[in-house]
């Protein structure tokens, strides 16, 4: 298991609302058909309005025109990232585009759950307005061991709030497969 990612940052403000991750007419894909599944990378962040994508210039989209993948590993947002709906398509989105890790202030609670339960991407939390000093395009490196985020492009190292099990459950695909694995629950060649 990996502990360390490396890649690069989209900076979005605050507020960010599950139909800016995945606008809702795009909600008609098929989640298990694998050229459907494309789509929903294509699409992620496509609802956030334009000055506010990729901050702080804005004017960057997190998937580029004809693409199904984001050159970002790291989503770095403000506080109640992912409001709004229930949504598990939101998560499954910005995995599916390639985001690794979302580092923001706070977030809606379910939008959190469904992150680490869907096995999608991992939330960190900081205590810091990352997205004011962290800029789109900068290189970063998370270390899940030491709970630490490195800006590289900046020289500069914060202090994120230790994810305990959440990383594992990401890790291991999800909730369920977690329990598996973990022998909580019976594998499903066993049921």
């Amino acid at each position: 298991m990996d502990t360390i990612i490396q890649g690069k940052a989209y900076v979005l403000g605050k507020n960010i609302d599950t139909d800016q991750i995945i606008p809702a007419e795009h909600l008609v894909y098929s989640l298990s058909d694998p050229e459907e599944v494309k789509l929903y990378g294509k699409y992620a962040l496509s609802g956030v309005p334009l000055e506010q994508a990729g901050l702080p210039e804005g004017k960057i989209p997190f998937v580029e025109e004809g693409q199904f993948t984001s050159p970002y590993s790291f989503i770095i947002g403000g506080p109640n990232f992912g409001c709004g709906s229930s949504r598990e398509h939101a998560p499954f989105a910005l995995k599916v585009a390639g985001a690794k890790a979302i580092i923001a202030e706070s977030y809606a609670r379910i939008f959190y759950r469904n992150c680490v339960d869907g096995g999608f991407v991992i939330p960190y939390e900081t205590t810091q307005q990352l997205n004011k000093t962290v800029m789109t395009g900068d290189e970063l490196s998370l270390d899940m061991e030491k709970n630490t985020l490195t800006n590289l492009t900046q020289n500069i190292t914060y202090e994120l709030r230790p994810l305990g099990d959440v990383v594992n459950i990401v890790q291991a695909g999800g909730i369920f497969e977690y329990a598996r694995k973990n022998d909580l629950m019976a594998s499903s060649s066993e049921a």
